[in-house]
């Protein structure tokens, strides 16, 4: 199985890429946004790659991190996602957004991606839910979660959510109040932002 290739940049296509290795060129299907941060032909490229092997075809799936990987095996735990849903969820989501989405439960958010509607959408945020918050937490004691794929919201945003744990709310809670937040405050917020506004997300609920 091939877990990462290293080569020149041969050609680009609307959703591949062509790798030249050793003088072989490996097609490797990839997300748009990776696509986008592709250097010219000719140019050093590292992808992390996922193989599916079929009966009928063997395919690379290429990405620039390892946390883009596993999601992309998370985003197709979920039924009805297969690789071309998942490849475009990731295509307009970095993990770090893809997080915040499922944590603020924003349909909109994965409607962008081509060829999801509303309802896979609303499966893909109920059944990853409890996934994103080990996530945000920066840790992987689930066993169904993969320990890289908490890498991506470690820093502001895990450590908005574990401030929030740690005064006493529950991890979903904190996770869905911080996602709300980093929503409304846009890239960048730093971590006394986002547990203002978290603890502002979660006094409406706490007076009902």
């Amino acid at each position: 199985m091939i877990a990462k290739l290293r080569g020149l940049l041969d050609a680009v296509g609307d959703d591949w890429a062509v790798i030249d290795v050793g003088g072989v060129g490996y097609l490797v299907y990839c997300p748009a946004r990776v696509l986008s941060g592709l250097p010219a032909a000719g140019g050093q490229v590292t992808l992390f790659v996922e193989t599916h092997v079929r009966e009928d075809h063997i395919h690379l799936y290429g990405f620039a991190e390892p946390a883009e990987r596993d999601w992309f095996r998370l985003l197709q735990a979920v039924q009805g996602v297969g690789s071309k849903a998942a490849l475009a969820i990731l295509g307009v989501l970095s993990t770090d957004r893809l997080i915040r989405a499922i944590a603020a439960q924003d349909r909109a958010a994965l409607t962008r991606a081509p060829g999801v509607g509303p309802k896979l959408a609303a499966r893909v945020l109920s059944e990853l839910k409890d996934r994103a918050v080990p996530a945000a937490l920066g840790s992987a004691a689930r066993p169904d979660i993969p320990a890289r794929a908490a890498a991506p919201a470690e820093g502001a945003l895990g450590e908005a959510v574990s401030a929030l744990v740690n005064l006493g709310y529950a991890p979903s809670d904190a996770l869905g109040a911080i996602g709300r937040a980093a929503q409304g405050l846009g890239d960048g917020a730093d971590v006394a932002a986002l547990i203002k506004a978290g603890l502002g997300e979660l006094a409406p609920a706490e007076k009902r």
